[in-house]
C-alpha cells in the first residue's frame, strides 16, 4: 500500500509488484539506519553526560517509568500499525471516472480513521496502567525518589501527545515518504535530550534532587516534536491530495435516488449493496479492523515478552540489579536499534507489500469495478491462510529473508568474539569507574555491570535473528495463524517467568540471570518462527520456476527448482568460523583480565587498542 499511484496488477498469475518496491524499501531502511544512527549518537553522548549523576537506583526506577510509557504506545497503536501496512488498496474503487487521485484519497482516509483509534486506546490506557504502576511502587521508592509521581504523569502525557501524530505517521509510513520521519524524530530527538540534559546538569549546579523529572520532560519535549512535524507534513500533503486529517465517513448515510447519487462520495468496496457491510460504524474498513483485533491479543503476550524482563526483574531482584541490567540493556541494545530496528520495520512494509501483490489477481480483485467482490488477499486477514501467492515473489521474498539472516549471522562473528572482552574497558570510558567498581564489589551476586554486559553481546544475535523473522511472520500470517502464535508466545511467556525465577531467586544470578532468562525466551521464539516461514513456503510452492535465476548444472531458463528455506543456506562458512575461534583465543592473551578487572581510563583505552589490533585483520578476512 506504500504507493497508491502504482498500475493495477497485471493479468499474469505470476506478476510482482513493480521494481520500485524493493528498491524505496531498500532506500527507506538505509534512510532509517542513519537516522537511528544520528538520533541515537546524540542520545549516547547525553546518557554519558546524566550517567554522572545517576545512581543505580535511580537508573532503574527511570526504567519503570519508561516501561509505563512503552506500554501505552505499545497496545494503543502497535496492532493498528501492522494492520494498516497489510491494508489491500485493490478493492477501493477508482472514484469519478476512474480518477485513481480519487481512490488515493479514500485509501488514504480509511488508514487515517484507523489510526484515530489508537488516541482512543490511549486514554484508558494510561490511567490503567498507571494506577497498575503507583500501586505496585514500594512506599520505600515513593519517599526516596523526587517527584516520582508528577513524573509518571507527564510520561503519560507524553504518551497521549505522541499518539496524537499516528494518523500522520499511517500516511507516511503507506507512502514510504520517510523523509518526514527522519525529519520529525530527528527534531524530537534533539529536544528531548537538550531539555533532559538541561535540567539534569541545572538541578546538579544548583544543588537540588530532580530526581526522574528531567527524563520525563524530555520525554514530554520528544512527543511535541514528533507531532509538530508530522502535523506540518500531513497538513500539506492532505490540503493537496483531497483527504482529511480527522475522521470521515466512507460510506454516506441512508438516502436514496438522485438525492444519494449526487452526495455520495465514500469508498465503494464490493458490490453496491454490500458497501456498509465492509465498513463499521462508516468510518472503519472492516478487513483491516478485524486483523488489528486479532493481533491484539497476541500484541499483549509480545509485549510482555519484550518487556517481561523489566517487570520480572522489577519483582524479584534490588533497585541496583535493575539499574545494572538498564545499564546494560542500553549499551548491548544499542546496536539493535541502531541497524537491526530499522530494517526490521523496513523489511516488514516491503514483504507485506510484495506478498500481498502477488496475491492479488483479476480473477479475485478488480480495482476498477464498483461492483467487483471484496478483496481476499492476505492483508485483509483470511480466515485461512491463502496458498496462490506468486511463485516469482515468493522466490524474491524467501531469497531476500535467507541473505538478509546471512548478513545477520556474519555480522554476529566480530560481536560475539570481540565483545565480551571489551565490555570492561567500554564501560570505564563511557560510564565512569563509578559503575565498573561498584559493579566488581557486587560480581559474586551476578550485579556486576561490566560482566552482564559482556553476557548481554551473546544475546544480540538473537536479538536481531529473531526480530527479522518475526517480520516476516507478521507480514504473511493469516487470522488464524495470528491466534495460533499467540498460543505459543504465551507458553514462551511461562518459559520465560519460569527460567527467570531459577536465574535471579534459585540461583542468585542478579542481572546476569536476567540476559540467561531473555536468551531462553528468544531461542523458543526463533524456533517457531522459523519452523512457521519455512511450512509456509513449502504449501506455496516448494517447487517453482525461477528462470535465470538457477544456477550450475545445466539446468536452462524456466526449469522448476526447489524453493529453500533451511539452516544451511545461512550459516556462516566453516573458514569464518575456524577465524573467529583463532581470533578469540588470541584476545584472551593479550588482554588483561576479561570483564570482571577494574582499571583506568589509560588502561582501558590500552585494552581497546589491543583488542582493535586483533579485530581488523579478523574483519578483512572474514
Amino acid at each position: 500500500m506504500a504507493d497508491l499511484k502504482e498500475p493495477p496488477p497485471q493479468s499474469s498469475k505470476d506478476a510482482t509488484p513493480p521494481p520500485t518496491t524493493g528498491t524505496r524499501a531498500l532506500r527507506g531502511a538505509s534512510l532509517l539506519i542513519l537516522l537511528q544512527i544520528l538520533s541515537r549518537a546524540l542520545t549516547f553522548i547525553a546518557n554519558q553526560v546524566l550517567l554522572r549523576f545517576l545512581t543505580a537506583s535511580l537508573l532503574g526506577v527511570s526504567t519503570q517509568l519508561e516501561v509505563y510509557y512503552l506500554s501505552v504506545i505499545f497496545f494503543a497503536r502497535e496492532s493498528l500499525r501492522v494492520a494498516i501496512q497489510r491494508q489491500d488498496t485493490n478493492g477501493f474503487d477508482t472514484g469519478k471516472d476512474g480518477d485513481n487521485k480519487g481512490s488515493e484519497a479514500k485509501a488514504t482516509q480509511a488508514v487515517i480513521n484507523l489510526s484515530h483509534l489508537s488516541l482512543l486506546l490511549s486514554l484508558p490506557l494510561t490511567f490503567a496502567f498507571g494506577h497498575l504502576y503507583l500501586s505496585s511502587v514500594s512506599e520505600v521508592t515513593l519517599r526516596t525518589t523526587p517527584y516520582l509521581v508528577p513524573s509518571l504523569y507527564l510520561y503519560g502525557l507524553a504518551a497521549i501527545l505522541e499518539l496524537l501524530s499516528e494518523p500522520c505517521f499511517a500516511v507516511m509510513q503507506i507512502r514510504f515518504q520517510f523523509g518526514t520521519r527522519a525529519a520529525a524524530e530527528s527534531i524530537a530527538t534533539f529536544l528531548r535530550c537538550f531539555v533532559t540534559l538541561g535540567l539534569a546538569v541545572w538541578g546538579a549546579r544548583t544543588q537540588k534532587e530532580m530526581g526522574t523529572l528531567p527524563f520525563a520532560v524530555g520525554q514530554c519535549m520528544y512527543a511535541v516534536g514528533l507531532l509538530g512535524v508530522y502535523l506540518v507534513k500531513g497538513w500539506k500533503l492532505s490540503s493537496v491530495e483531497g483527504f482529511s486529517l480527522l475522521p470521515r465517513k466512507l460510506v454516506a448515510g441512508s438516502g436514496s435516488g438522485a438525492e444519494k447519487s449526487e452526495k455520495r462520495t465514500d469508498v465503494q468496496v464490493g458490490k453496491e449493496t454490500g458497501n456498509r457491510k465492509d465498513f463499521v460504524l462508516n468510518y472503519f474498513y472492516r478487513p483491516t479492523l478485524d486483523l488489528a483485533s486479532s493481533m491484539m491479543a497476541q500484541s499483549v503476550v509480545k509485549h510482555v515478552l519484550t518487556q517481561g524482563d523489566t517487570f520480572l526483574v522489577s519483582i524479584l531482584s534490588t533497585p541496583t540489579a535493575q539499574g545494572v541490567y538498564a545499564l546494560a540493556n542500553n549499551y548491548g541494545g544499542l546496536l539493535a536499534r541502531l541497524v537491526f530496528q530499522p530494517v526490521e520495520e523496513s523489511s516488514r512494509s516491503y514483504f507485506s507489500r510484495l506478498l500481498v501483490d502477488s496475491s492479488s489477481s483479476p480473477s479475485s480483485t478488480s480495482p476498477t469495478s464498483p461492483t467487483s467482490p471484496p478483496s481476499t488477499s492476505p492483508s485483509s486477514c483470511p480466515k485461512e491462510p491463502a496458498k496462490t501467492t506468486s511463485t516469482s515473489a515468493l522466490t524474491q521474498a524467501t531469497t531476500s529473508l535467507l541473505t538478509l539472516i546471512k548478513s545477520y549471522l556474519l555480522f554476529s562473528l566480530p560481536l560475539l568474539v570481540f565483545g565480551p572482552p571489551a565490555s570492561s574497558p567500554l564501560l570505564t570510558l563511557i560510564a565512569g569507574r563509578r559503575w565498573t567498581t561498584s559493579s566488581s564489589s557486587s560480581s559474586s551476586s551476578g550485579d556486576s555491570a561490566p560482566a552482564t554486559l559482556g553476557l548481554y553481546m551473546y544475546y544480540i544475535p538473537l536479538l536481531a535473528l529473531n526480530g527479522i523473522l518475526e517480520a516476516f511472520v507478521s507480514s504473511v500470517a493469516s487470522e488464524k495463524q495470528v491466534h495460533r502464535q499467540s498460543m505459543y508466545m504465551t507458553g514462551f511467556s511461562l518459559v520465560f517467568a519460569g527460567t527467570g525465577y531459577l536465574t535471579l531467586k534459585v540461583w542468585g544470578m542478579g542481572a546476569r540471570g536476567l540476559v540467561w532468562a531473555n536468551a531462553v525466551n528468544m531461542g523458543c521464539r526463533i524456533v517457531w518462527a522459523w519452523g512457521f516461514i519455512s511450512n509456509w513456503i513449502k504449501e506455496r510452492g516448494g517447487h517453482g520456476k525461477r528462470g535465470d535465476e538457477v544456477k550450475g548444472d545445466g539446468k536452462g531458463e524456466g526449469e522448476k527448482e526447489e524453493v529453500r528455506f533451511r539452516v544451511l543456506e545461512v550459516l556462516p562458512k566453516p573458514g569464518a568460523v575456524a577465524a573467529a575461534v583463532v581470533a578469540r583465543s588470541v584476545v584472551h592473551r593479550v588482554v588483561m583480565g576479561g570483564s570482571q578487572e577494574v582499571m583506568g581510563a589509560k588502561e582501558a583505552v590500552v585494552e581497546l587498542v589491543k583488542i582493535a589490533a586483533v579485530a581488523v585483520p579478523f574483519v578483512v578476512a572474514v
